[in-house]
């Protein structure tokens, strides 16, 4: 992944969502050492909030992370896709080839934006974070998991993808990654505990 032009997806990690959501906590976690990790190897992010009047804005552990120059943007949507007018100029124009999604809920938003994204005619590659994904039922997420992967998603980990964005231990940002890894290995571990489940 790291000769692809990646960018990383956070959908709806809103306020309101906060005591609605299944291990919110742990799913927060996740997002944000996927946003350090961006910061490190250069990955812009693309946000997106449903219905922000009524559910809040993205919470502030995610905003006081984003770097600014390379933050392409906060969109609100009433569509539970991503895929939005607003975000089409930069999520269907081929100015990347691989998306990372990150977010809520893992059976409605998340599911609709990856299966999306899947259907462009550019034919990306679609990485969905499964200790960064969830649902206000349990069940739902590794049902969603399940049906986006038979789509042609590529299921995976935060620190699968960490790696595989950085691709060489010899890469300049490798000590910083490093780091970041080691600092969250205790919250990695509960959001893997948490979320990651095989339930169906």
């Amino acid at each position: 992944m790291s000769a692809r032009r990646p960018l990383l997806l956070i959908c709806d990690v809103q306020e309101r969502f906060r005591s609605a959501i299944y291990g919110f906590d742990h799913m927060k976690s996740t997002v944000c050492k996927m946003i350090q990790a961006a910061k490190i190897v250069q990955i812009p992010t693309l946000i997106t909030e449903q219905n922000p009047k009524a559910l809040g804005t993205t919470i502030s552990e995610i905003t006081d992370l984003l770097q600014a120059e390379k933050h392409l943007g906060t969109f609100s949507k009433t569509r539970f896709s991503m895929l939005t007018e607003d975000t089409k100029p930069h999520l269907v124009k081929g100015n990347y080839d691989t998306y990372i999604v990150t977010g809520i809920e893992s059976h409605v938003c998340v599911l609709q934006t990856t299966l999306d994204l899947l259907r462009l005619p550019s034919k990306p590659e679609v990485y969905v974070i499964s200790d960064g994904i969830s649902s206000c039922n349990k069940a739902e997420i590794a049902i969603a998991l399940r049906r986006m992967e038979l789509a042609g998603a590529k299921v995976t980990t935060s620190e699968s993808v960490i790696f595989e964005l950085l691709g060489d231990a010899n890469d300049a940002n490798f000590k910083q990654v490093a780091s970041l890894i080691k600092q969250e290995k205790s919250n990695t571990a509960q959001a893997l505990k948490a979320l990651c489940t095989e339930e169906m």
